[in-house]
């Protein structure tokens, strides 16, 4: 069995945010119920919205 290769994970992803009403950190993603079903079940998920949210890793190339 060949396992996937994840992207990044949520915690470093730019849609993954405080959410100040539920008190927890939350994927801003509107995903539908398919995509929810396959993240949540599959624990090597590939997410097709993952955007690093790293703002200073462009700088570090740089120098």
């Amino acid at each position: 069995m060949q396992k996937k290769k994840t992207t990044g994970s949520c915690e470093s992803c730019a849609y993954y945010a405080y959410d100040e009403d539920y008190e927890c950190y939350t994927c801003e993603m509107d995903l539908d119920e398919d995509e929810l079903v396959r993240f949540l079940s599959d624990a090597y998920y590939d997410c097709p919205y993952y955007r690093n949210g790293d703002e200073y890793r462009v700088v570090r190339k740089q120098l």
